[in-house]
C-alpha cells in the first residue's frame, strides 16, 4: 500500500551569495514579495497540498525564519488594542499553519547533505522537498501535483519544466518519456551537463517527492558538481534503479536566489494584490510613458 505524503522538508540553509548585500544580515528566504516573505509562500503551498509536518533546514544567522512562524505576544496585543482584528488573526495564524520544526545544517556541503539532515524527522515515510529558493504560485499547488503522482504510481517524483539550452547547463537535465498528460517516466539525469551531455531540456525546478530509501543512497553519494553532495546524484541512482516520475507542473516559478527572479515576483504579485493591484498597475502604466 502506498503511504500518503504528510511531511515536507524545506532546505533553507544557503548563503544567498547571488543576492548580496541584501542577504548579508537577512536570510534570502525572508525577502518580501509585497507583504509576505518568500518562505511563507512556500510553507503555504505545502499546507494547501495537505502537508501537516514541515522541517525547515537552516544554518547560522537564520533565526528570523523561526521568529516569523512563532507567536509575537507584544505585537498581537498592540493589534488587538488598535482594533485590527483581521491583521491579528493573520499574524496569529502563522504559528498554526502546520507543525513546523527546524534543524541546522552545520556545514554547507550541498543540497544532498542538507536533505540527509532530515532523516530522523522523515523516518520511514515518503516526503516532499520544497526548495527554499523557489516560490511557485498557482491555483493548484505544485507540491500537491507531485504528491498526487506519487500516491498514484508509488515512485519518487520530480517537478520539472522545460528551459533553454543555455539554462539547462546551470541546472539538471533529465531523460524522460511520456506517460500521460504532463507526467513522464524519468530514467536518468545529470547535474549541470556540458552541451554534449544534455539528455533533454526538462530540468528539476524546485520540487520533488522522495521515498525514504533516498537516505540510504545519500549515505554513499560522493561529492559531485561544485565539490558538494548533490541531491540530483542520489535521485539519479533512484531513477536508474527503479525509475522516477517527472511532472511538468502548472504554476509560475520565481527564483528567489536571483535578483531578476525577485523583481519578477514582486511585480507580478503586486499586480494581482487585492489591496494595491489597481494602483500599482496604474503606476506602471504612468512610469512606462517616461521610459
Amino acid at each position: 500500500m502506498i503511504q500518503k505524503v504528510r511531511k515536507a522538508v524545506i532546505p533553507a540553509a544557503g548563503l544567498g551569495t547571488r543576492v548580496l548585500p541584501a542577504s548579508k544580515a537577512m536570510p534570502k528566504e525572508m525577502l518580501p514579495i509585497v507583504d509576505k516573505p518568500a518562505i511563507q509562500y512556500i510553507v503555504e503551498e505545502a499546507v494547501r497540498a495537505g502537508i501537516t509536518d514541515i522541517l525547515i533546514i537552516t544554518n547560522r544567522g537564520k533565526e528570523l525564519l523561526e521568529d516569523h512562524f512563532d507567536r509575537a505576544p507584544e505585537l498581537e496585543e498592540r493589534l488587538l488594542a488598535g482594533g485590527k482584528q483581521a491583521m491579528y488573526d493573520e499574524v496569529v495564524g502563522l504559528a498554526h499553519l502546520a507543525n513546523i520544526c527546524y534543524i541546522r545544517q552545520k556545514e554547507t556541503k550541498g543540497l544532498g547533505h542538507a536533505i540527509s539532515c532530515a532523516k530522523a524527522f522523515v523516518g520511514d515515510e515518503p516526503f516532499a522537498v520544497l526548495y527554499g529558493d523557489d516560490v511557485i504560485l498557482g491555483k493548484d499547488p505544485a507540491c500537491g501535483q507531485l504528491i498526487r503522482a506519487y500516491e498514484s504510481l508509488g515512485l519518487g517524483v520530480v517537478g520539472v519544466k522545460q528551459v533553454s539550452e543555455e539554462a539547462i547547463q546551470r541546472y539538471s537535465s533529465l531523460k524522460v518519456e511520456p506517460i500521460r498528460d504532463n507526467w513522464f517516466r524519468c530514467t536518468d539525469m545529470i547535474e549541470k551537463p556540458t552541451k554534449d551531455k544534455i539528455l533533454s531540456l526538462y530540468s528539476i525546478l524546485g520540487r520533488c517527492v522522495l521515498p525514504p530509501k533516498i537516505f540510504d543512497i545519500l549515505e554513499h553519494t560522493a561529492p559531485g558538481a561544485g565539490g558538494e553532495i548533490q541531491l540530483t546524484d542520489a535521485m539519479c541512482e533512484l531513477a536508474r534503479s527503479e525509475g522516477m516520475t517527472a511532472v511538468d507542473f502548472t504554476g509560475t516559478r520565481y527564483d528567489m536566489g536571483n535578483k531578476l527572479g525577485i523583481m519578477q515576483a514582486q511585480v507580478e504579485v503586486a499586480l494581482n494584490h487585492p489591496e494595491i493591484g489597481a494602483a500599482f498597475r496604474a503606476y506602471l502604466k504612468e512610469i512606462a510613458k517616461t521610459l
